[in-house]
């Protein structure tokens, strides 16, 4: 179809909705392989936004380009734990395979390869994304049988489901995994969640001590009370589900399997700070969950647990809509990530004032990572002692962590804090372990004779990431990687 042509059509379907400027060009690279020149200009003057300002976006987001990738573009994760279980030579082998360069499209546009920042499978890499669809437990043979499906022009639908698995690899389960079913009584469970008061939730939430477990700790029940005070009517729900620190990928799993449990935190907290519509920002490397996720809404929405009246309540109103990332860690920032939201440039902003009171479009907005949406839901449901009973005095609950590296058993594992750093690598498997990466590139290299410290906000916090180096890595080989990945994704404005 005529890319001006397929401009208008996404336009009509949404009424020319200018934050929606990034959805439309993610839609328009999955339908043309780049976004072309004329789509551009018919952007522009549907949107009144200037061409500059468009390509300005395009070239932010890594997903986004200007001249087409190949009909098969290959993005191998370049996550030091992916370096660590030989993807540097697979990547070798599909390049010497293919007859294509890293970096390049090959002449006869048929396949483009590179590499991209950690795709949250570091418990099964090493991993690569086909078309935006992870490919995991990559080795010799399985890279041999990419080639030849490229070669042969086999389209990705008629690839065997096989390639396609993603793994949980939940190890450990505790306060929160332990309490949550994948088959249980939807219904009853919102119910119960949207019985409470706003004031009643609220209270609930500050006497069970939730911190926002995206890492900064943040508490809960403070966040929500200060959007529901803001003096306005309109106010939002974002789920930040772009979870792009090395090493991190717990929020993945409970995308995955624990997606209905994350709604209903959502609207809990819809109708805590009494707003209609949530938003989930799904990071552009978790593409191959869109599908599903999109599955369990509307399977909300038809049960009447999402919309207008939900469960038959006056005035009890909740939706969900699913906004893809392209491709930036910088996202994972609160303040990036609505701009982001607005079909902008991921810059973060300057603060204050913060996103409860002046977020997405200006208005009042939550914006909480899936483990703490989840968690905060289940406490409402179990009661504030349930989830305050573990951890310790300035950080209650459990944590769930993304472990990955050099053990026997990598995977998710949910510990309370306070958990030592001995006991966790005790428990998946780790031996001579030279040092333990916390919090991701960004976070602390800790070394044997700091293994008896705790997780806890206030001694070692953590998104969840947890990386293990045996004494037979070279540490060198960490570093640079992680200042490669910073190099590749700063926003700029670090120093």
């Amino acid at each position: 179809m005529d890319p001006a042509r397929y401009v208008s059509n996404i336009l009509l379907a949404d009424s020319c909705n200018r934050p929606l400027l990034l959805q439309y060009l993610v839609s328009l690279q999955s339908e043309y392989r780049h976004i072309p020149a004329a789509a551009i200009s018919a952007l522009s003057s549907a949107l009144d936004i200037s061409e500059t300002e468009i390509i300005g976006v395009i070239e932010f987001y890594s997903f986004l380009h200007l001249k087409s990738r190949g009909q098969y573009d290959i993005l191998f994760s370049d996550s030091i734990t992916d370096h660590m279980l030989g993807s540097r030579i697979l990547l070798d082998q599909l390049c010497r395979q293919l007859n294509v360069e890293v970096g390049e499209v090959r002449a006869d546009q048929q396949v483009s390869v590179n590499t991209t920042s950690c795709t949250g499978m570091c418990d099964q890499g090493p991993a690569l994304l086909v078309n935006g669809m992870a490919i995991t437990n990559l080795d010799e043979p399985r890279i041999s049988l990419i080639s030849h499906l490229v070669e042969s022009g086999a389209d990705i639908s008629e690839w065997a489901n096989e390639f396609f698995t993603v793994r949980d690899n939940i190890r450990r389960k505790d306060l929160l995994l332990s309490c949550m079913q994948e088959e249980y009584d939807r219904q009853q469970a919102l119910l119960k969640l949207v019985e409470p008061s706003s004031a009643d939730i609220l209270n609930i939430l500050q006497n069970s001590g939730l911190r926002g477990r995206g890492g900064a700790g943040f508490p809960t029940a403070r966040k929500w009370r200060d959007c529901h005070d803001a003096d306005t009517m309109q106010r939002y729900v974002i789920c930040n589900a772009d979870e792009g620190e090395p090493g991190t990928f717990k929020d993945r799993v409970l995308l995955q399997s624990y997606a209905h449990q994350l709604m209903e935190g959502m609207t809990l907290c819809g109708h805590a700070v009494n707003a209609t519509r949530g938003l989930i920002y799904l990071r552009g490397e978790y593409r191959y969950l869109l599908d599903h996720l999109q599955a369990v809404i509307d399977e909300r929405r038809t049960a009447g647990l999402l919309g207008d009246n939900i469960l038959g309540k006056q005035n009890l109103n909740f939706d969900i809509d699913i906004h893809l990332g392209a491709g930036a860690y910088i996202c994972g920032e609160e303040s990036a990530l609505i701009e982001s939201l607005e079909g902008k440039r991921g810059i973060p902003r300057k603060r204050p004032p913060f996103p409860c009171t002046h977020g997405y479009l200006g208005k009042p907005s939550v914006v909480n990572n899936v483990e703490t949406f989840i968690a905060a839901a289940q406490i409402v449901i179990h009661g504030a002692q349930w989830f305050s009973s573990s951890g310790t005095e300035q950080s209650s609950g459990t944590k769930l962590l993304s472990i990955s590296g050099d053990c026997e058993h990598p995977g998710i594992y949910e510990y309370p804090f306070g958990t030592t750093v001995r006991q966790i690598l005790q428990d998946c498997g780790a031996a001579n372990v030279q040092a333990v990466q916390i919090a991701g590139a960004a976070g602390t290299t800790l070394p044997p004779d700091q293994f008896d410290r705790v997780i806890a906000f206030e001694v070692l916090g953590t998104g969840g990431s947890f990386i293990i180096f045996n004494q037979q890595r070279k540490l060198l080989d960490m570093v640079q990687n992680f200042a490669h990945f910073f190099v590749h994704e700063s926003c700029g404005f670090c120093t």
